[in-house]
């Protein structure tokens, strides 16, 4: 039995890194498949945002399984899912079957991004749990950075088929593991019915600092998700960088950027003076966007790879300091009881709002300006698409802003 509060957190740091491998590699690799399935970019753009329609539909279903009933097994039970979908996508043959492989990546993500973070609420010292959850988050932007580089080192010598059997496995021996684990108590777990899951969402959106959390994490995430799927193909068709150096390369950034930024979120979030931390926290995550637009434009109209990398670098780095103060704001600003809906409700919305939305966007924006998918081809209407990137930063700001200054609503203390 696990009974080390750090040794927990050690493993599920180390789960959500495995998390963000598996997915983050199908955008190292899909302009590799993208020509064998014959994939227009909208439809590339569609694949590689997949998952979250079924991260998204049943993120709500485990948030209210993760709030009455024991977490270790629903963590397992999804780690397993999603490791032997990755395998699987390694299997595909058309859109379809791509597709319904992403779609259970999803599905088995879900029951870990929902309960996971809030198991490490219920371990970390008060004074410490921006930094524990930093801790958590940092696998984030090296899970991603480690998809890129493992796809683009994987796919040149074994093709990108073998790239999904390789990562699919270790999240197997990962899940055994989740079951030794010994669960913190928490404040509540209640029984009740449908009714009861419904009134709790609509609670949780009737509280303003809450409400605006969700909504600047929406814009964040459709920003992040834009530039995760699409930096690498406007570097390849704009400045002439190969894909599989440009995805290494970004990959390496993303790690960097990520736990830099996601570390010094997490401490400056943990060290400004406030008694109402979500106040705290909502107003690091708007500094970090408001610093994040201008170099996400310069990013877009650089003339030469180099440049584009570190205006890319600079705009991660501030968009990743908000990556633990956005997740504590959305679990602080609720009561115990109602934290793991409270990340399902979040979840939902970030992905249906933001990612899934954004990747194809940009892709059909594209398609629309008849771009070339061949190297050094200008990317016109790609660059054009990410434009809408920045602009949702600034949204994301405004929200956060506001959501800083909003008054909090009484919850219910019963689920």
């Amino acid at each position: 039995m696990i009974k080390s509060r750090v040794g927990i957190l050690a493993l599920l740091t180390a789960l959500n890194l495995v998390n963000y491998i598996d997915r983050y590699l199908v955008m190292a690799v899909g302009p590799k498949f993208q020509g064998e399935l014959r994939l227009t970019d909208g439809e590339l753009g569609l694949v590689e945002a997949a998952f979250m329609i079924g991260y998204m539909i049943t993120s709500p279903i485990f948030g209210r399984l993760g709030d009455r009933y024991p977490r270790k097994a629903l963590i397992a039970a999804g780690v397993a899912l999603w490791s032997i979908a990755t395998v699987v996508s390694g299997l595909a043959h058309g859109t379809g079957s791509m597709l319904a492989a992403r779609i259970a990546v999803g599905v088995g993500e879900a029951s870990y991004a929902t309960i996971g973070p809030t198991i490490i609420l219920d371990l970390a010292p008060r004074e410490a749990k921006n930094r524990w959850l930093a801790i958590f988050y940092v696998a984030i932007p090296v899970g991603a950075a480690l998809g890129y580089i493992l796809g683009g080192a994987l796919e040149p010598s074994l093709g990108w088929r073998a790239a999904f059997f390789v990562c699919g496995g270790p999240g197997l021996l990962l899940a055994a593991t989740v079951l030794l684990i010994a669960e913190p108590a928490r404040s509540h777990a209640g029984e009740g019915d449908g009714a009861d899951a419904v009134a709790t969402y609509l609670a949780l959106f009737r509280n303003a600092p809450y409400r605006l959390a969700v909504l600047g994490y929406v814009a964040q995430t459709f920003a992040i998700g834009g530039f995760s799927a699409w930096a690498a193909p406007f570097l390849e068709r704009r400045l002439c960088l190969p894909l599989s150096q440009g995805t290494q390369i970004f990959g390496v950034i993303t790690g960097a950027t990520g736990l830099v930024g996601t570390a010094l979120g997490g401490i400056l979030a943990d060290r400004l003076p406030g008694d109402d931390r979500t106040r705290v926290n909502l107003r690091v995550c708007a500094w970090s966007s408001a610093v994040a637009v201008p170099l996400g434009v310069v990013a877009l109209f650089q003339p030469t790879a180099v440049g584009a990398f570190v205006a890319l670098g600079l705009c991660q780095l501030a968009i990743f300091a908000s990556t633990s103060p956005t997740n504590a704001a959305v679990l602080l600003s609720v009561p115990p009881h109602m934290r793991a809906s409270a990340m399902a409700a979040s979840i939902f919305f970030i992905h249906l709002c933001g990612d899934l939305v954004s990747q194809p966007v940009v892709g059909v924006i594209a398609d629309a300006f008849h771009d070339s998918h061949e190297i050094c081809s200008g990317a016109r209407g790609l660059r054009f698409g990410m434009c809408l990137l920045p602009l949702a930063l600034v949204f994301s700001a405004f929200a956060w802003h506001r959501g800083a200054g909003a008054a909090r609503v009484t919850l219910p203390d019963t689920a």
